[in-house]
């Protein structure tokens, strides 16, 4: 039986639950931040509690960073300008939302971000619209508003090969969020742009030892002639010995199983698990393991934790 959690604006566009699913953050067209908390434990309907205004327009999407950082989150506005923001208490009954940094805007604009928490540090990964991708990095847990750039890259496998600024209209990214002193950080990112080269996703591991991030497996078939990425999800993994990736395509979505051990040049194995065509729409991914094709209908298929709706 269904049952409501939430009454949501009507200019809502977006929203993110936090990792434990105790709190709810949405966008709205108009530029505003509404957080959502439940006041009773037992209760499982949640309430308006703190609202905000981001000054960047519409809000597209909001990200919260792992909770060991505290309460914080990202917002990507139609500006193309991502801003972090954090609840602090000036004192036990005033609580507020502030804005510690922001980064891109409408001449560099954010096309997507996500939060990895590897051992060492806060990482923040963004794609650019002119195909750039960019990692930064916290190196003080209590001071989000002191990013570092970590790492710039285009989102290709060949290191010599350079190409110019493309022109790209979305992107998506998604961490591998299993941490362990024996698989180093890594993330997946691809793009929807007119460069074929930069659009194929590629999964990044950060080399510790060179201080580096490498790409290290290409999620694309020769045929597949730099489909434009949609979206993506890296499953999480609770003891599989490989890695299970969700790509959506124009063409539709595709669950991609990789190594979790490289091979002697260094790069994990890759091979398509399955294929779901689209039937002309255009699959988008919500979360790590919801995967959304803009109807209502379910999909009896589902592949190790993936559902297709």
């Amino acid at each position: 039986m269904e049952k409501s959690v939430a009454t949501l604006d009507k200019r809502t566009i977006c929203s993110s639950w936090n990792y434990c699913g105790q709190r709810l953050a949405t966008g709205l067209i108009d530029e505003t931040v509404i957080i959502f908390d439940t006041n009773d434990p037992a209760s499982s309907f949640f309430t308006s509690t703190f609202k905000f205004k981001v000054n960047g327009g519409s809000v597209v999407k909001v990200v919260w960073v792992p909770p060991e950082y505290g309460d914080a989150i990202a917002c990507i506005c139609s500006n193309g300008s991502l801003s972090i923001w954090e609840e602090v208490a000036q004192d036990s009954e005033h609580v507020q939302w502030k804005q510690c940094t922001s980064f891109g805007g409408p001449l560099d604009q954010v096309l997507d971000g996500q939060f990895g928490d590897s051992l060492s540090s806060l990482k923040l990964t963004i794609a650019y619209s002119n195909g750039l991708v960019k990692v930064y990095e916290i190196l003080d847990s209590m001071e989000l508003d002191n990013w570092q750039l970590q790492a710039e890259f285009q989102n290709v496998t060949d290191s010599v090969t350079k190409f110019g600024m493309a022109s790209c209209s979305s992107a998506s990214i998604s961490w591998n969020l299993q941490r362990s002193e024996t698989r180093p950080a890594s993330f997946v990112v691809g793009f929807n742009s007119d460069t074929p080269q930069l659009n194929s996703p590629k999964v990044w591991e950060f080399d510790q030892d060179h201080q580096r991030w490498l790409p290290v497996a290409e999620l694309a078939e020769p045929d597949d002639n730099g489909d434009r990425v949609c979206a993506l999800a890296w499953a999480p993994n609770i003891g599989r010995p490989y890695e299970l990736i969700a790509v959506a395509t124009s063409n539709g979505l595709s669950i991609w199983k990789m190594a979790s051990n490289p091979d002697h040049n260094g790069r994990l194995s890759v091979g398509k698990v399955v294929t779901f065509p689209c039937h002309d729409n255009e699959v988008i991914i919500n979360c790590c393991n919801c995967l959304e094709l803009g109807t209502s209908r379910l999909n009896s298929n589902t592949v190790q934790g993936f559902f297709c709706f």
